[in-house]
């Protein structure tokens, strides 16, 4: 059974400024979320699944489709919308922000029933990434809580024109991770790498910090655990209009249960990423020196 991908392309890219899952980066126009298909592809992953938003869906659709992939890998769509919500719970008054990324996973539990990679659409994290990820998703076949992540070096995944949010994590010995948490401004100050609290206090990190880009490998049991526990945060923290279901959040609140386990992959993958504006040129040079060294053909889909 080959794994599947699951795309989160729902997201406005609000500190971008336009829909970035769909601008092109590439020398033929080709997207980041292209190149993260076609390493799928060569990895071995059998099905992409894009979650999107209907206020975009004809436009996405029309251009990320499975005749764009030469028909390589099946494709299918699902949505993230603020009211797809648990019987019995209502979306606040005025709520216009997201759910956040747990939230847009959760949207695939009807279409997926074997292992599955999750990554984010305007993110990079190099072929290396996909090929560990499909190797670990298809050892896993047929059984559950059995959970990966590919983990980056946070000294690797900033971008120079403002804060990052990423997954801070600890390991034990043999890589199983132990905690991760969800740190939403992280920077250079300096020569140093730094993030603020939910207090606003300076915290300053070692550039080595493992950090999780949002690359996760799951069993499909992972979408009961996060029914439940969506129920509590929307009892906790839904009236917030700012509170978000983050990834990270459920995977280590299953990990702190002693419900599953989680394997910290390592690869020599390098990770670039778009967050704001600024980063475009950047990456565009990155990919043309991995087109210059035979990694990527000039154009993927011809």
């Amino acid at each position: 059974m080959k794994p599947t991908l699951l795309i989160l392309a729902a997201g406005m890219g609000s500190r971008y400024g336009s829909l970035k899952q769909m601008e092109g980066v590439g020398p033929t126009n080709e997207a980041i979320l292209d190149y993260s298909v076609y390493d799928a592809i060569r990895a071995g992953f059998g099905k992409v699944v894009f979650v999107i938003r209907d206020s975009f869906a004809d436009d996405f659709k029309e251009v990320f489709n499975k005749e764009r992939f030469n028909s390589q890998i099946e494709v299918d769509y699902v949505y993230q919308e603020l009211d797809n919500l648990p019987e019995g719970y209502v979306v606040p008054e005025g709520r216009v922000k997201p759910w956040g990324t747990n939230h847009a996973l959760m949207m695939a539990a009807p279409i997926i029933n074997e292992p599955f990679a999750v990554i984010n659409a305007d993110d990079f994290y190099g072929e290396d990434a996909y090929k560990v990820m499909a190797e670990y998703l298809m050892s896993v076949v047929g059984e559950s809580d059995k959970y990966c992540m590919v983990g980056y070096q946070v000294k690797n995944t900033l971008s120079d024109y403002g804060y990052v949010s990423r997954g801070v994590c600890s390991t034990d010995e043999d890589n199983n991770l132990m905690s991760i948490v969800e740190r939403t401004q992280i920077g250079k100050i300096g020569e140093k790498i730094a993030f603020k609290d939910e207090n606003d206090a300076v915290n300053i990190i070692n550039e080595d910090t493992i950090v999780s880009m949002n690359m996760f490998g799951f069993t499909p049991d992972y979408f009961e655990y996060s029914q439940d526990l969506f129920k509590g945060f929307l009892d906790r923290c839904g009236r917030d209009m700012k509170s978000e279901f983050f990834l990270p959040f459920v995977a280590n609140s299953l990990i702190e249960a002693n419900k599953v386990s989680l394997k910290v992959l390592s690869s020599t993958a390098k990770w670039f990423g778009v967050t704001y504006k600024e980063d475009k040129p950047q990456v565009m040079q990155q990919l043309n020196g991995l087109i210059e060294d035979g990694s990527y053909p000039k154009s993927l889909w011809v």
